[in-house]
Order: C-alpha cells, then sequence, then structure tokens
C-alpha cells in the first residue's frame, strides 16, 4: 500500500471493467471528490501528440496508420504521465493497463518512481445491460455483434487481470448495475471505511 514515506499519500487506483460499465464517469466523478488525476488511455495518447516531443511523433505516426500502439511505446507514454507532478498527489488511470504484460510493466513503473498502487476497482456490469446501455448510446458503430466482440476481446484479454490483482489483495468489485451516484458511494464508502488508503 501506498504510504507518505516514499512520496505524496493521494491514492493511485486503476479503474478496470468492460466497456460501457461507466468507468469513464466514474473517474470524473471520483477525481475530483478525491482531489486526484483522472487519466485515460486517450488522453494520454492525445496529450502525448499534442506535446510533440519524439515519443509524440512516434504515437501520432502509429495512430495515423491505424495500429494500435504496442506496448513498449504504451508504456513510455505512461511512464511520462505518470512523472507529471499532478500525477505525483494520486490518480484514477482508466484504460491501462489491458493486459498482464501491462500489468507487470505499471508495476515496474511505480516502483521506479518509489509509488505502489493503493486499489484496483472492479466496475461490473451485466453483459445484456452492457450491450443494452451500449446500443441505447445510437452510434453508427454499436451493432450487438459488435458490441458483444468487444466484450468477448475485453474477458479474453483483460478478465485475467482480475485474477492478477486480487492475488495481490488490491482489488475491489464494485456493483456498476446501478445509478452513477450508488456507484460513486460504495467507492468512496470503501475510502472512508479505510479499504483503500
Amino acid at each position: 500500500m501506498g504510504d507518505g514515506a516514499d512520496g505524496p499519500d493521494g491514492a493511485r487506483v486503476i479503474l478496470l471493467g468492460p466497456p460501457g460499465a461507466g468507468k469513464g464517469t466514474q473517474a470524473e466523478v471520483l477525481c475530483r471528490r478525491l482531489g486526484v488525476c483522472a487519466i485515460s488511455t486517450g488522453e494520454m495518447l492525445r496529450e502525448a501528440v499534442a506535446a510533440g516531443s519524439e515519443l509524440g511523433v512516434r504515437v501520432r505516426e502509429i495512430m495515423a496508420s491505424g495500429e494500435l500502439v504496442d506496448d513498449a511505446t504504451m508504456a513510455e507514454v505512461v511512464r511520462d504521465r505518470l512523472a507529471r507532478q499532478d500525477a505525483r498527489n494520486g490518480f484514477l488511470l482508466d484504460g491501462y493497463p489491458r493486459t498482464l504484460p501491462q500489468a507487470e510493466t505499471l508495476a515496474g513503473i511505480l516502483r521506479d518512481a518509489g509509488l505502489s498502487l493503493d486499489a484496483v476497482l472492479l466496475v461490473e456490469v451485466p453483459e445484456d445491460e452492457l450491450v443494452r446501455r451500449t446500443l441505447s448510446r445510437g452510434r453508427a458503430d454499436d451493432k450487438e455483434g459488435v458490441v458483444r466482440e468487444r466484450l468477448r476481446v475485453y474477458r479474453e484479454k483483460t478478465a485475467p487481470l482480475i485474477g492478477y490483482y486480487r492475488e495481490r489483495g488490491l482489488l475491489h468489485e464494485i456493483d456498476g448495475n446501478r445509478p452513477v451516484e450508488e456507484v460513486t458511494a460504495q467507492v468512496l464508502d470503501l475510502f472512508r471505511a479505510g479499504g483503500i488508503h
């Protein structure tokens, strides 16, 4: 667990959960309530590109080609973002890590910075509800078959992280199948009860 001895003791938290579980919404609300920065994979990549650094140029070229950003480049982006002053006071990470190798990489990045994770929040929502939510947004590419395939890929690639973080005593399961305010309240209760510190 992060303690004040190795730097500022703001919470360092990962948000895990399938597409459509409401992680982005929770990240926005929680970062305001907890006084930490919310960092999404997309935001990190956009900021790297906007910075115009050598890394940003590389990321832009990868994204322009339609390819996924590879693990090694993504690790550089994450390392760069977490080194910024606002992240030293704690963060909510949404969208990274997505795989076990990325989880190991993140652990190394934090260890090198003298930091550690405080918690991993798993926002759980039944698959049929995830499909219903996503289809109700009405986006052109949100067809049921496509949505279910995204969920299948999530289970295959990201679900192994659940066991990884559970073994390390960091995982907290959150019932995301409720109104946003109730989900937020459950997370804040965890902090208040000392389940996350």
